[in-house]
């Protein structure tokens, strides 16, 4: 995305920018801190991401000529406001779990430190980013982690916003999928693309058999062909003969799956063709795909249900004001006291205590400049810091950015899941798999 992301905000956030600037408090410095009250039913963990995305956007976030005329035409603050915004740059500091890191309720997963006037109008662009993602990805590590290894696709582009389709490859990338059929997050972030054929290429010719051939010609004998537009013991048969035994895959987007693959398999290899694999489509989720674990396929494709988060599209997520300075220029924490909406006072940090067998135990949020000392262990366990610099008097860490920052961001993803206990992969219901503590 390019240009002004200015307008990605919510009006009152700029209404209460208006009445600061107005009794004088508009300059107090001010911490905001995102995180989670919760999960969806039945999720253990969850995954950040988004996070380089959105230092990027917050760079990008600059009132020009077209958005200060818009906000004076239709007087959505005072002339005085206007001239303010003109010069808005965030120059504050902002810190926070890695991307691809995992979190748990409560976890300060991304704090916001500067003048109110800077912080307060960037909640919109931070929740909407940070939510977005995060719940994709935290639904693609579901799905990775019973796939037993074996790759699957993103190819939910035709499920979703155009743009949110981008970063909905992104974030299930970072989370452990394989590649994407989408050019765009290709092009952008540096992910591995994929795709051949879809059922408008076999119609297009006067036979399936055809259109096997045609295929085939054009990308070679380890092209994946689609057999399922007709009958799928046929198009098999087509499928290897147009190729030979050496051909690449066969992909099936319908039917009862378990079975499908099991007689395809079998009708593969009395074929010859032992090393074709199978790949599958079609309305999958972490369900179907745990499903099929047991079965002979060697690859999966999954759009709706990981561009929409599978059933949860928000990580529930909020942006909460969480200490200020006073007139004094001593800091005073704040904290929300609504009832189901109470938030925790104070700066943070965190860090997750990792057991003897490398699993993780438990996170730890010290409220204050934390974190503790070692007489929180128990023997063989390590402290593993979890906050790193994001952004730093407005610029941010260049490792969290580009392609460069993704890669980072999938490499960090991977080491932090793998700390997880096992039952943080079970799909039934449960609570958060290890607990946090605040001190």
């Amino acid at each position: 995305m390019t240009g002004s992301t200015a307008l990605h905000t919510d009006r009152y956030e700029l209404t209460m920018v208006d009445a600061a600037l107005q009794d004088g408090t508009a300059q107090r410095q001010c911490l905001f801190e995102v995180f989670a009250r919760g999960f969806p039913e039945g999720r253990r963990f969850g995954v950040v991401a988004g996070t380089g995305r959105l230092l990027e956007l917050i760079t990008q976030f600059r009132f020009g000529e077209a958005e200060l005329l818009w906000l004076s035409e239709s007087a959505i603050v005072r002339p005085t406001v206007v001239d303010w915004l003109a010069d808005y740059r965030f120059t504050g500091d902002i810190w926070g779990y890695r991307e691809g890191e995992v979190y748990f309720p409560g976890s300060p997963i991304f704090t916001v430190q500067g003048t109110f006037a800077e912080a307060v109008v960037l909640e919109t662009l931070v929740l909407s980013v940070l939510n977005y993602d995060s719940a994709v990805a935290s639904a693609a590590a579901r799905m990775v982690s019973v796939a037993l290894g074996r790759p699957i696709a993103e190819m939910g582009g035709r499920r979703t916003h155009e743009e949110s389709a981008i970063a909905a490859a992104r974030a299930a990338y970072i989370a452990g999928f394989a590649a994407t059929s989408n050019l765009a997050a290709g092009r952008r972030w540096g992910i591995p693309t994929m795709g051949t054929a879809a059922h408008s290429f076999t119609m297009l010719h006067d036979s399936e058999e055809d259109a096997f051939r045609a295929q085939v010609a054009a990308l070679g004998s380890q092209t994946t062909l689609l057999v399922d537009t007709y009958d799928i013991e046929h198009g098999v048969a087509l499928a290897v003969a147009a190729a030979g035994p050496e051909l690449g895959a066969v992909r099936i987007d319908s039917g009862d799956l378990p079975s499908v693959v099991a007689r395809v398999r079998a009708q593969l290899d009395a074929l010859g063709a032992h090393g074709t694999t199978i790949t599958v489509t079609g309305d999958l989720d972490e369900y179907t795909i745990a499903n099929l674990a047991r079965g002979p396929v060697d690859s999966y494709g999954v759009g709706t249900s990981v561009v929409t988060g599978s059933g949860h599209p928000a990580a529930r997520l909020v942006y909460k004001m969480v200490a200020r300075q006073g007139n004094d220029g001593e800091w005073v924490p704040v904290a929300k006291a609504s009832q189901q909406k109470a938030s925790i006072a104070g700066r943070k940090n965190a860090a997750r205590v990792i057991g003897a067998a490398r699993t993780a135990r438990e996170e730890l949020v010290y409220i204050g400049d934390g974190p503790g000392g070692a007489d929180e262990l128990e023997p063989g366990d390590q402290l593993r810091p979890l906050m790193v610099p994001l952004m730093s008097a407005g610029t941010a860490a260049p490792d969290a950015l580009g392609v460069a920052g993704t890669r980072a961001a999938r490499e960090h993803c991977a080491v932090a899941l793998a700390e997880l206990p096992a039952d943080a992969f079970r799909l039934g219901r449960g609570e958060p798999v290890i607990p946090t503590h605040f001190r």
